[in-house]
């Protein structure tokens, strides 16, 4: 699922249908390195998200807007400057590389008329969004890069914008045949290898679909290339060339069974065999929208929450090792009921031990086998027994500390492995907020001086099964109680991980009888999916009516018991589960 150099051709075109000619009239800056232009038209207004996140840069219309920051960060005052109002006046992509140029024509603080290039650079962890003047001089970027950050360019005001060339890599809309037979044949390697490696916005997947299409195998070496192969090569590389000089775009998300594993701008034949299918979807941004909101969203999340993450992570170690050191204590304490037998067989048989003799062999009545006992030669039977009797009081008033001690770091680390599992789940800021206020309450975060209670505002998930059951899932501890003991009702049934950390599920069982199987068997899937045993093949399930979930008292949120109860094992794939809206 490559960000390519032809998906940002797409998005070219496309752009260059829906919103050249329009006026920004809103520029937003919701996240660092993000932004959100709205641009009116004749037909309405356009929202165009752009992103420099490291991990997902993206570029694409939207219909979804995105709050922004109070106050505005310098960047986004600066583009509101330049270009409030400003008419778009083209959108360019140099070759094929992952660059979009956004031209902008303005009218000055002189009224005199100016034009400004806002540069998209969709490169990885080298993302930017760079504005530059009429002479390619940058004004800003929404990344700063000085000289100690990169030795190849340096993204600051005043310097002269330029696109690195870190990739001796050909141009394919350019290649003619010779160019092309002599550039593969210089690569010993896999043939779909030496294509991405050799040309500008060629990706692994587009690189294999070209492979197909010659009904060349893509891992077959170069070496191996009859002319024959790289006519045919050449031959499927131009139609291709030419779908992209004209334009002619079909993105489409390509499966395998149920699970979408690849998406681009042109088909991809290579997936219409078997269980593997394609879907065209009617706009590259509809795709890259559907594809990579929610990994944007997660990725997001994931920054937010690293501070309770790092909090949780470092209390689960401490008590990890402490557990373990308590569990190597325990098993110190396991001699103890021998030292208590070998005082009372003294006491018993003391009396036939001889002076100064290092053991005594006597009947262990509890057994009827023979047992040697080591004796101190320099103390009477007596005093031997008194010494194991001290070592075994000593030994149980340890075993009986630690017992309490091992099941209290026990209930500990249970309780944060499920905050861990909270956090995994957390799709919106305000999810953190009511984990932050549970690991207020545990003590693990010190509330700061006079502030109240954190407003709750997160809800569980809600989902509705196949035969119209509502079925509602926990986000995090908190909600997992209300959802048990406020909202589910006896007859309700609750469903959740056996002995995985995770969310509680309950299936509104609304007056209805017997639940239909295949309600209870999509219960299961949230169990499985909103627990840390998701990624298994399969993954146990307990359910039970709700009347049967207990809360012992003084137990941690989120903590219940229960002592009879169903099981099924099930996959965790809730892709055919309607959600609804939380």
């Amino acid at each position: 699922m490559a960000f390519d150099g032809v998906t940002i051709a797409a998005v070219a075109a496309e752009l260059k249908k829906e919103i050249v000619g329009g006026r920004l009239t809103k520029i937003a800056q919701p996240e660092s390195d993000e932004l959100l232009l709205t641009i009116k038209q004749p037909d309405g207004q356009k929202r165009l998200f752009l992103s420099a996140e490291a991990s997902l840069p993206l570029a694409y219309l939207t219909e979804t807007n995105k709050p922004s920051p109070m106050t505005a960060p310098n960047f986004c005052m600066l583009l509101r400057k330049h270009l409030q109002n400003g008419r778009i006046t083209a959108i360019s992509q140099p070759e094929l590389e992952r660059i979009l140029h956004i031209e902008v024509e303005h009218l000055d603080e002189l009224g005199d008329l100016r034009r400004k290039t806002l540069v998209i650079e969709i490169m990885g962890k080298h993302s930017n969004i760079i504005f530059c003047d009429e002479d390619w001089k940058i004004i800003d970027s929404i990344k700063r890069v000085s000289a100690a950050v990169s030795s190849v360019r340096e993204v600051l005001p005043g310097k002269p914008y330029f696109v690195p060339q870190t990739q001796e890599k050909q141009d394919i809309l350019t290649i003619d045949y010779s160019g092309l037979r002599d550039v593969l044949a210089a690569k010993p390697q896999p043939l779909f290898k030496a294509i991405y490696g050799s040309f500008t916005g060629i990706s692994p997947i587009l690189a294999q679909e070209l492979c197909y299409r010659a009904r060349l195998d893509g891992e077959q070496p170069t070496a191996a290339l009859t002319e024959t192969d790289y006519q045919s090569l050449f031959t499927v590389i131009k139609a291709f060339v030419q779908d992209l000089k004209a334009e002619r775009f079909t993105p489409c998300i390509a499966y395998t069974g149920s699970r979408p594993v690849e998406f681009a701008a042109l088909p991809l034949t290579m997936y219409e065999s078997g269980q593997d299918h394609t879907e065209d979807c009617p706009s590259i941004s509809g795709l890259l929208e559907r594809f990579y909101a929610e990994k944007n969203a997660l990725s997001r999340i994931r920054q937010k929450s690293a501070d309770l993450r790092r909090i949780v992570q470092t209390a689960l170690e401490r008590n990890i090792k402490k557990y373990d050191l308590q569990l190597r204590q325990m098993k110190d304490t396991e001699k103890r009921e021998t030292y208590r037998i070998y005082g009372e067989l003294l006491n018993t048989y003391g009396y036939s031990a001889e002076p100064g003799a290092k053991s005594l062999e006597a009947l262990n009545y509890y057994t009827d086998e023979t047992v040697t006992i080591p004796l101190d030669p320099t103390l009477s039977a007596t005093e031997n027994a008194k010494k194991y009797f001290d070592r075994y009081g000593k030994l149980k008033r340890t075993y009986e500390a630690l017992s309490e001690l091992t099941k209290e770091v026990k209930t500990e680390i249970d309780h944060l492995e499920s905050i861990s599992a909270s956090l995994d789940i957390a799709l919106m800021e305000e999810d953190l907020v009511e984990i932050k206020e549970e690991l207020i309450e545990s003590g693990y975060i010190r509330r700061k001086g006079g502030s109240k209670k954190a407003k709750i505002t997160s809800k569980p998930f809600h989902y509705i099964s196949s035969d119209g059951f509502h079925m509602y899932v926990g986000k995090n501890n908190y909600q997992n109680d209300e959802l048990t003991f406020k909202l589910a009702t006896g007859n309700d049934w609750w469903f959740h991980a056996k002995k995985i950390p995770g969310s509680h599920v309950i299936v509104k069982a609304s007056g209805a009888g017997e639940l239909p199987d295949r309600t209870f068997e999509e219960a299961a899937r949230l169990a499985a999916y909103y627990s840390k045993g998701r990624d298994q093949e399969k993954v146990e399930i307990d359910y039970v009516q709700k009347k049967q979930i207990k809360k012992p008292n003084g137990a941690k949120p989120g903590f219940v018991v229960y002592y009879t109860n169903y099981s099924m094992a099930i996959d965790s794939d809730i892709s055919r589960i309607q959600k609804l809206g939380d």
